[in-house]
């Protein structure tokens, strides 16, 4: 009865692909005692139709007329077939993948027993079928295109009423592991690619456009958990580092992820994305730290808030979000008869999203959310001008990411920008021009205070002060130049101090790699910071513990570069 386990001769054959096909008709259970048999004589199968694909199209004209694909859903759904469903999954995504003839792929694609197999009701509760299963989604989402892609839904009246491949990835797009969660984003981004308008309409309206607003909402509990684990963040807890830098990556592939996702060229699509990153993450941000009064306990702390709206700005280049933060922060920061001029693509997204949140977050009725005071006169200046260094930075960072984007509305980059400021009113307009002069004296106290703060926070405050200082022509007042000079002495008189206790033949090549150092800092875009280093920062202000010889020869060498 199982003579084709013997691989005999003529095995790609015709003839012997039509008796493995009889012998799969026979199988009525799956059992202990058959179950390496009947996984046998699948592998044969597929093993032969993989070659006649490519070498015999006569063994897959016979693959088509034995209904091999219906006998393998038959086998799937025998009562107790369940030892058998992995090397199912696995020999049918092998068959799929290595099929290559246009119309092999359409026969595997069309009249459902794909769907079939995806809809069948799979234990995933043990998790060794999920591996199996999704490569499986893999393999078939591989052989979509334009013209394929419809075979795998089920239309009602020209609506696409079910699309089994899509809603199954979506069930695994939250799983823990990380290789499924690269395979199915995978999947949905080549989904998404080959999508006609009819497609996109089902995935754009609810309940399926659900998945949108839910991914939004897992990015901001991974922001909890990111200041959960920062909140009294030792310096020698280096596990707890681990998980902060493991959870911030995550959220650094969910914003590329968003990235892929909003470059699809689909209207529908990019604005209800945009819409939920907008009205569920960005905004109750923006408005988090704007009115940190009303904090609570689903309230983000100022200084994860900007890391996170920094990143995101970084990475989503390209896009008009630029503009909704942008006009956001001009909305709270500007007086009402310059904010009310503002004609902008974000603006209307602001407007609305800003009136379902303003009653949660800010002591304003809907109808003076615009008569917001000037940056100088409101709370909003302690964000920039207040004690806590990291936050002032992390401030500083997503104004220059803003004002610097090439995507920035040019009447936002005249009141926010500052690279081409001229005369008295343009300066009067500024909002760097405004505060440049407060901002520079307290960037020039943390560099003169005594002890000094970490390197990393000594390394942002000379970025920073570096490009006020060229945008107000590197001319400091007496006080200003009063503090220059302190953090001067106090790094001369420091290195002095390292040197008596370095190798002298040591110091040239030390010297040198910091300089190099410190000038690849310093003349970095703003794109390229790592706003995640103000949250370690921000949990270990303001004093570290243990200095490293290090840091003496690093101060000398980043002041020395601002008098070039």
């Amino acid at each position: 009865m199982w003579r084709f386990l013997g691989r005999s001769p003529d095995r790609f054959s015709v003839p012997h692909f039509r008796f493995l096909a009889n012998e799969l008709r026979r199988i009525n259970y799956v059992d202990f005692q058959n179950r390496e048999v009947v996984v046998d004589l699948m592998q044969s199968i597929v093993e032969i139709a993989t070659y006649g694909d490519k070498h015999d199209p006569a063994i897959f004209e016979c693959f088509m007329e034995s209904q091999i694909l219906p006998e393998f859903v038959r086998i799937l759904k025998i009562r107790g077939s369940s030892s058998i469903e992995a090397p199912l999954l696995q020999y049918m995504s092998i068959m799929i993948q290595n099929i290559e003839n246009e119309h092999a792929i359409c026969y595997f694609l069309s009249n459902g027993y794909i769907n079939s197999i995806i809809v069948h009701e799979f234990d995933f509760e043990g998790g060794d079928i999920v591996p199996y299963y999704v490569s499986f989604l893999r393999a078939v989402g591989g052989k979509l295109d334009g013209a394929t892609v419809c075979l795998l839904v089920d239309v009602d009246k020209g609506t696409v009423v079910s699309f089994p491949l899509y809603e199954a990835a979506l069930n695994f797009v939250h799983y823990e592991e990380k290789m499924i969660q690269i395979a199915v984003r995978a999947l949905i981004l080549k989904i998404y690619k080959v999508a006609d308008e009819m497609i996109f309409r089902f995935i754009t309206s609810p309940p399926v456009a659900n998945y949108f607003a839910g991914l939004i909402k897992n990015i901001e509990n991974k922001c909890f958990r990111v200041e959960a684990l920062t909140t009294g963040l030792e310096d020698n807890c280096s596990d707890k580092k681990r998980e902060v830098l493991l959870e911030t990556d995550r959220i650094l592939d969910d914003f590329y992820y968003l990235k892929d996702m909003i470059s699809i060229p689909d209207h529908c699509l990019n604005k209800l994305i945009v819409e939920n990153l907008v009205n569920l993450l960005v905004l109750p941000m923006l408005l988090s730290l704007l009115n940190a009064r009303q904090s609570t306990d689903r309230t983000l702390s100022p200084i994860t808030c900007l890391c996170m709206l920094c990143r995101l700005l970084q990475v989503l280049e390209g896009t008009n979000l630029v503009n909704v933060i942008g006009s956001a922060i001009l909305c709270f920061c500007m007086p009402r008869h310059i904010s009310a001029d503002l004609q902008l693509k974000g603006a209307e997204i602001v407007r609305n999203n800003f009136l379902r949140h303003s009653s949660v977050y800010i002591d304003l009725r809907a109808d003076e959310w615009l008569s917001c005071l000037p940056l100088e006169n409101s709370e909003n200046e302690c964000r920039i001008l207040g004690d806590n260094h990291s936050t002032m930075v992390a401030t500083l960072l997503l104004l220059f990411i803003v004002a610097d984007s090439k995507d920035l509305d040019p009447q936002l980059r005249e009141v926010m920008g500052f690279s081409e400021v001229k005369t008295p009113a343009e300066c009067n307009r500024s909002i760097f021009a405004r505060q440049a002069r407060k901002i520079v004296n307290q960037l020039l106290k943390v560099l003169a205070s005594n002890p000094p703060g970490s390197v990393a926070m000594l390394f942002q405050t000379a970025w920073f002060l570096r490009k006020l200082l060229v945008f107000l022509d590197q001319k400091l007042d007496d006080h200003d130049y009063l503090l220059f000079k302190t953090s001067w002495e106090l790094s001369c008189e420091r290195l002095c101090g390292e040197l008596n206790r370095c190798w002298f033949d040591c110091i040239p090549d030390r010297l040198k790699n910091e300089w190099d150092i410190c000038t690849a800092v310093l003349e970095e875009s703003s794109h390229s910071k790592d706003p995640f280093c103000f949250l370690e920062l921000a949990s270990a202000e303001v004093t570290p513990r243990g200095l490293t010889c290090q840091l003496y020869p690093l101060m000398f060498l980043f002041l020395a570069c601002f008098l070039l």
